[in-house]
């Protein structure tokens, strides 16, 4: 659908995917010359199934702007591109300076919070958790022990579920738009929790614990008959290595690996200079 749509159909198309998806992408014109078919304010959402509500006038602007917002759906990002009328797109400061005629878009991915199952309540899973709610995900936390599963422990998590682990986590609705983390007390736990999270479509799914033990666990599922390329899509051992040591440095490079995976990115050092140093800190420990 293109063309004039009420404010209030786009309000309400955009209030449903925040609060219960599917995501959507919205793009908004932020200025525009005089020689454009659009005017700031104007508004175009692009659904994940593909389709649209909502206009920018038609023609090459539109569809230079759509493709645009494909890509930005698919990387979860959120940017402000420039484009000529025609539909040109600019790219740094000296294109969009020389053009003269420019249309600014605001690409917005609006989607309901980002799941983090925490498997484990443990010290690292409630650093985990309070990270994880400063980020804005939805936290749920599942363990079986009733002094590791409580709202006093996670005051700050959504929902906090003390029972049986693995029957737990059977039960809990997994969706390409969760990340879940096995950080409980015991490899045991954790294949068990494993094996009824593999092949849900979780966006991520991490266990924690050495090469040699998560390898354990892993060739168990394989002889069990899990699909092969479902336990190789496990993030494990879990994070980036930072050479983290306390609960809170570990669970910041576990958040580090699931906002690559969500966003994105090398994981490298933005500056040459880190750069250096994270070359010379892996000769040193090699």
């Amino acid at each position: 659908m293109s063309g004039p749509v009420p404010s209030s159909e786009l309000a309400a198309e955009i209030l449903r995917a925040s609060e219960s998806g599917p995501p959507l992408v919205s793009c908004t014109v932020v200025s525009a010359t005089d020689a454009a078919a659009v005017t700031a304010g104007d508004k175009l959402l692009l659904r994940a199934e593909g389709t649209t509500l909502g206009g920018l006038g038609g023609g090459p602007l539109e569809a230079a702007v759509l493709e645009a917002a494909h890509g930005a759906l698919n990387l979860r990002d959120v940017a402000t591109l420039a484009f000529t009328p025609d539909g040109r797109s600019l790219t740094g400061r000296r294109e969009v300076e020389v053009a003269g005629e420019v249309v600014e878009i605001l690409f917005e991915v609006v989607e309901p919070p980002s799941l983090l199952l925490i498997v484990g309540g443990g010290h690292i899973g409630r650093a985990l958790g309070e990270m994880g709610a400063v980020l804005g995900m939805s936290v749920t936390v599942i363990d079986d022990r009733e002094d590791y599963a409580s709202v006093e422990r996670f005051p700050f998590a959504d929902h906090v579920i003390c029972g049986e682990i693995a029957d737990e986590v059977a039960r809990f609705p997994i969706d390409g738009n969760t990340y879940a983390v096995m950080v409980s007390r015991g490899h045991k736990q954790d294949e068990a929790s494993l094996r009824r999270v593999v092949g849900r479509g979780a966006a991520y799914i991490g266990m924690i614990g050495s090469e040699r033990r998560t390898r354990t666990v892993l060739d168990h599922l394989l002889l069990d008959g899990v699909d092969e390329e479902a336990v190789k899509s496990v993030f494990t051992p879990i994070g980036l290595d930072i050479g983290a040591e306390t609960p809170e440095e570990i669970a910041l490079t576990i958040l580090a690996e699931i906002i690559l995976v969500r966003r994105g990115g090398s994981a490298l050092p933005m500056s040459e200079h880190g750069r250096v140093f994270a070359r010379l800190s892996g000769g040193a420990s090699s």
